[in-house]
């Protein structure tokens, strides 16, 4: 593979042009924001990679072998579409020597680690840091608003195949890089409504829309994020519970056949779903999700898939089995989900894995 070594950090020019006293919430005037993303995987680490890139102020919070990679030697992202691979200094650290007060902090763990964020936010937010989660869970953000009250936390979702291939190193599977958030309903937003109007609120939203506009990621500011973010999970969900139903990668679900009618099957439960929710998608989700699928490297597969095979903590019981409770809840029929959950859970149950929780 070709290597793009990237030693310059100058996020100094940056704050040598503009001062270093991060702005206050201030319409029509530049604001350079401190971001924490919690999380350096195949989503907090890649959107950490290209905002570094872009010369944002960005510090990584991980932990481990990865942290310590990236400390010594910087960040690296192999890209699959090229063959590719760039390396650059990142701000990385843990969560007990993070010692900043952050704008935004981007939450990119896994659904299982979401309660081990709340204390890090509480220590080092201050009133007006935006918390924007940007899980696989749908529903994320307003769990975790009823823990961070004193925050105005949004919802979020991300378009991104990536995963950590060793230490200090990412591969990415494709060139899709999309994040969507926004507030679920401001006028019911009770946060922060002392300390901003809400169209001062939405200034900084729409800053921090063009720093991952800058960055090379497709930032949407959303204005139904409930239907955006379930428009989302109608992919990660089944493409994860198919992917590890099959045992299959992307080139299985790519190809006419009987994983890809079951995908299909399973973003059409979603969709009967969303209706039944009062939040009807407005595109044909079957379409739309079968090209995001087609611009994945062949060999790809999903986290979930990955973190189940390896015999670790995953997201099962978001992404699969809290469908089949979805359906009972809304009274919609779900009968490829049931199918795969039966046998996932019967899997699980074998080989006494601790991803069989319940249903």
């Amino acid at each position: 593979m070709d290597t793009i070594a990237v030693t310059n950090f100058s996020l100094r020019n940056i704050r040598k042009k503009y001062g270093s006293a991060v702005p206050e919430w201030q319409k029509g005037k530049v604001i350079i924001m401190k971001y924490a993303i919690i999380g350096a995987g195949g989503t907090g680490g890649i959107l950490g990679f290209y905002m570094t890139k872009a010369d944002r102020d960005v510090t990584l919070i991980a932990r481990g072998r990865h942290l310590a990679a990236m400390q010594e030697k910087g960040l690296a992202v192999e890209k699959m579409w090229d063959g590719t691979t760039e390396t650059i200094p990142v701000k990385a650290t843990d969560m007990e020597h993070y010692d900043e007060q952050p704008d935004v902090v981007l939450v990119c763990v896994k659904g299982y680690s979401l309660e081990d964020t709340i204390p890090f936010i509480q220590r080092v937010a201050k009133p007006s840091t935006i918390v924007i989660p940007v899980l696989n869970i749908y529903g994320t953000g307003a769990k975790m608003q009823e823990q961070l009250p004193k925050l105005l936390v949004t919802d979020g979702c991300i378009y991104v195949s990536a995963n950590i291939k060793e230490p200090g190193v990412l591969i990415q599977h494709g060139r899709i890089l999309r994040v969507v958030y926004g507030v679920r309903n401001m006028s019911s937003q009770k946060v922060n409504v002392k300390r901003a109007h809400s169209e001062e609120i939405m200034d900084v939203l729409k800053n921090i829309k063009k720093d991952f506009d800058d960055s090379g990621i497709d930032g949407v500011l959303s204005e139904n994020i409930q239907r955006d973010a379930l428009e989302k999970f109608s992919y990660v969900s089944p493409i994860g519970a198919a992917g590890l139903y099959y045992h299959a990668t992307a080139a299985d679900f790519q190809r006419e056949g009987e994983q890809r009618e079951t995908f299909k099957t399973m973003i059409r439960e979603i969709t009967a779903l969303a209706e039944a929710m009062g939040v009807p998608f407005e595109r044909n989700m079957v379409e739309v999700n079968l090209k995001i699928l087609s611009s994945l490297a062949p060999e790809a597969t999903t986290s979930m898939q990955r973190d189940v095979m390896e015999g670790k903590d995953s997201e099962i019981d978001g992404l699969v089995y809290e469908v089949v409770r979805m359906g009972e809840r809304y009274h919609v029929p779900v009968p490829m989900y049931a199918k795969v959950a039966k046998k996932l859970r019967r899997s699980a149950n074998k080989c006494g894995a601790s991803f069989a929780t319940h249903l």
